[in-house]
């Protein structure tokens, strides 16, 4: 498991104290400290309830709600988890049975997410609270002594004392205070990234979904290598031939017939002269471009630019809003980029044409040598592979490179495709 927020202190650590990292680490400690407490105070009231109710009965079910506590809590969690964590964690229930709250209830508890999201629970309203609390005072305490010249001379005429016995009369005297909490402000930057690091990675571990809990709604399709890649040449084959004895020999009929007819009214004041030459010219270009569709059809700037930069440019043509976050250290091989870059292609448009959504987001990191994509849309969800041929293509697709692709697409949504693709061999 990669955690950003120690990534970027491994990889920067002395531009991490001026960059946005502290202020998203202190966020994150902060509202978790009081989430925390909340959860934890609930979890206390619920249990001694449940335990003082249930010689008559009552008790038992005060006590089930004790053991579904930690679902809405982990939803939140991963919601609050943005803050320093870009890439999203899959929610782990599997789709439910039926309505009401009997089903929901059941299936739920016989879960083991459910059971992972109160240890988190459990953890968040202990360690973490605590942890927080002594972080919110490390941070409250330096903030208050870098404004500390301001408070003096707010209060003026009294004074105040930083040490016992030392009154501060005036602003310049209380410098040194300001030296000292500007110094502790450095030191939570630094705390708050390694605490927010520490609460992340346990959060992957207990919240995030494993293979599991996606096993009822999950595709992954491998193929042998050899076969995929000989049938697609056997087709790309075939489609060149046909276009190469119908298409393409027509249109080379069609300019030489126009080309005939031009040297025949060469010469002649005739109107008709400049439409065939016109004519002509465009007869060659859908030449041009019917020889260039044979060769396969591969965007400029993803040759040019990359991944990234191909994306983005179809992100800007989707009719939907599409947020773009892909960070790759350097280029990728050309067939991974051709194949990350048809997969969000087609996740688009399908996303465009069937989910009802009003945001996608496609995610790109690179992750122990293979290209994790993570597209995701706000939709009414309930895709179905089986239904048509478009994420059976796209798995197809992405097994060619002896990748993977999962689809998470719960009924009412939000639906994403993870698709993970070797860079080597």
């Amino acid at each position: 498991m990669t955690v950003a927020v120690w990534e970027a202190l491994r990889e920067r650590p002395l531009r991490f104290a001026l960059s946005t990292w502290p202020l998203r680490c202190w966020a994150f400690l902060l509202s978790g400290t009081v989430v925390g407490f909340f959860a934890l105070l609930l979890l206390t009231v619920l249990l001694f309830v449940g335990v003082g109710l249930s010689v008559v009965g009552v008790g038992l079910l005060v006590l089930t709600g004790v053991a579904v506590l930690g679902i809405p809590v982990a939803a939140l969690e991963r919601h609050r988890l943005r803050l320093v964590e870009p890439e999203p964690l899959l929610d782990p229930h599997g789709s439910l049975p039926g309505t009401g709250a009997w089903p929901w209830l059941r299936t739920r508890l016989r879960e083991r997410a459910t059971w992972r999201e109160l240890g988190y629970t459990l953890a968040l309203g202990v360690v973490f609270t605590a942890t927080g609390i002594g972080f919110a005072a490390l941070l409250g305490l330096s903030v208050l002594l870098t404004a500390t010249p301001v408070i003096v001379w707010a209060i003026a005429p009294d004074t105040v004392m930083l040490v016992p016995g030392r009154p501060i009369s005036d602003p310049v005297a209380a410098l040194p205070g300001s030296a000292a909490g500007l110094l502790g402000l450095l030191v939570s930057a630094y705390v708050g990234g390694l605490l927010a690091g520490a609460q992340v990675w346990v959060a992957q571990s207990l919240l995030s979904a494993r293979d599991e809990d996606l096993s009822t709604r999950v595709i992954e399709l491998t193929r042998s290598r050899a076969r995929l890649v000989d049938a697609f040449e056997a087709e790309r084959r075939r489609i060149e031939r046909d276009l190469h004895d119908g298409a393409q020999q027509q249109l080379v009929a069609l300019s030489m017939t126009l080309g005939l007819a031009e040297l025949e009214l060469r010469g002649q004041d005739s109107p008709a002269t400049p439409l065939i030459a016109r004519a002509r010219g465009e007869a060659r270009q859908a030449l041009d471009q019917l020889r260039s569709l044979v060769r396969g059809i591969h965007p400029q700037v993803l040759t040019d630019h990359g991944l990234p930069a191909a994306v983005s440019e179809l992100a800007l043509r989707n009719p939907i809003p599409v947020t773009v976050e892909m960070h790759l250290p350097d280029r990728l091989p050309s067939a991974v980029e051709t194949t990350a870059y048809f997969t969000v292609t087609e996740a688009l448009t399908n996303a465009s044409k069937h989910s009802g959504a009003d945001q996608v987001s496609v995610v790109g990191r690179l992750r122990d040598d293979k290209l994790v994509l993570l597209i995701t849309d706000n939709g009414h969800g309930g895709a179905d592979p089986a239904a048509g041929a478009g994420l059976q293509g796209l798995a197809d697709r992405v097994a060619i490179l002896k990748g993977r692709l999962v689809v998470t697409s719960p009924v009412g949504g939000p639906t994403q495709l993870r698709v993970e693709v070797p860079c080597s061999a």
